[in-house]
């Protein structure tokens, strides 16, 4: 019997594994990961890490400051990750920077709304062409939760 791919979502700093992602994401990709994570961003890769533990493979998901974890995760770990998904990520904090030296060789592909007022789409361009080698980088009419945008993706085919 073959082993499903492992997928995980990591939700965005203010929300959970639980909200309106996470819900769709478990009914549409039943096998996903979708664990609640709390505190400042070394806390929650600390309990990102044995989450993921030495499996390969994997196809993360992450939203907003999830997209930040999945590529800092990324960066590490890269002979663990399979494919990048990033909604709206939160990759121009200033406070966290990605060393862009080698460039994610990982395929990447993000979702960015044109009528995001939290996250700014220019900077977020600018970043993902330094970091990632491999990217592919939608702009679609929605804002920063990108709701209509999850649920009108056919998830099965994307990871």
């Amino acid at each position: 019997m073959k082993e499903e791919q492992p997928i995980i979502f990591l939700h965005g700093l203010v929300s959970s594994g639980q909200g309106f992602k996470g819900r769709l994401f478990r009914r549409v990709l039943p096998s996903i990961l979708t664990p609640d994570f709390t505190g400042p961003l070394e806390e929650r890769m600390a309990q990102l890490t044995p989450i993921i533990g030495d499996r390969s493979g994997w196809t993360i998901i992450g939203s907003s400051f999830g997209g930040l974890m999945a590529t800092l995760f990324t960066r590490q770990n890269s002979q663990q990750v399979r494919k990048l998904i990033l909604l709206a990520p939160a990759l121009a904090y200033s406070e966290y920077t990605i060393d862009p030296d080698p460039p994610i060789s990982v395929p990447t592909i993000v979702f960015h709304g044109e009528h995001d007022e939290v996250l700014p789409l220019k900077p977020l361009r600018t970043i993902c062409k330094k970091i990632f080698k491999s990217f592919v980088f939608n702009i679609v009419d929605d804002d920063h939760r990108l709701k209509k945008t999850v649920q009108a993706l056919n998830w099965p085919d994307l990871v």
